[in-house]
């Protein structure tokens, strides 16, 4: 009888242990899946991140180009896709004057006056070598602007700048909350009024002149 209990206090142990090591080896195996995981969602969603970030320019430059059509209210519908509402403007000309507008409608308002004072007809804003830095949910982001500014069939305002910018994600969404643009030249390109077949004759005849855009200054 005592040898009974005794080989039942055995196997009871056995079993018990048994148990413990594979409870042991489950968690252990949740717990590689579960940290696994977590490190492919966010490899994951860095590229994501930054994707929807870079989308961001290209968001204002339609905007602003919108509004070099003449077309102030798209403009300012396509600002608040890119843009926190608390956001803030600025700009830097190349001579060291500035403008800073708080909101994006401030700022359409002021971008359509110095479009509409400069005479121009259209716009196209081209941005390149895209720079972004993610931790968390903030971002800082740079990029370079070659901007086209059409006054005539003859005649056009080029710009060249940096943006930079701190963007945040609110609410799952990346918007931009400080964006500053450094403007490193401000040209205005002209060519001849009339066809020539003379490449001299052209190179002659056409200029490039380095302006200060009609900077209207209007209440914030």
């Amino acid at each position: 009888m005592e040898k009974r209990r005794e080989n039942g206090g055995i196997v009871s142990k056995a079993i018990s242990f048994l148990l413990n090591r594979i409870t042991l080896i489950a968690l252990a195996v949740i717990l590689v899946l579960f940290v696994g995981g977590k490190f492919e969602v966010a490899s994951a969603t860095q590229p994501n991140a930054e994707l929807e970030i870079q989308k961001l320019t290209s968001c204002y430059a339609l905007g602003t180009d919108a509004i070099g059509r003449g077309n102030l209210q798209e403009g300012k519908n396509i600002y608040r896709d890119c843009f926190t509402q608390d956001s803030v403007l600025t700009a830097i000309f190349p001579d060291g004057a500035t403008q800073t507008n708080y909101g994006t409608d401030s700022w359409a308002d002021f971008v359509y006056s110095v479009f509409q004072g400069n005479g121009y007809t259209a716009t196209q804003h081209l941005m390149g070598t895209i720079n972004i830095s993610i931790q968390n949910n903030q971002a800082t982001m740079t990029s370079y602007l070659h901007a086209t500014h059409k006054r005539s069939e003859t005649s056009i305002d080029v710009a060249n700048g940096t943006y930079e910018d701190q963007v945040v994600n609110r609410n799952g969404r990346w918007k931009i909350r400080n964006r500053t643009l450094k403007l490193i030249d401000f040209l205005n390109l002209s060519s001849p009024t009339t066809a020539s077949s003379s490449t001299n004759a052209r190179s002659a005849n056409s200029s490039t002149t380095f302006i200060r855009p009609n900077i209207p200054r209007i209440k914030e």
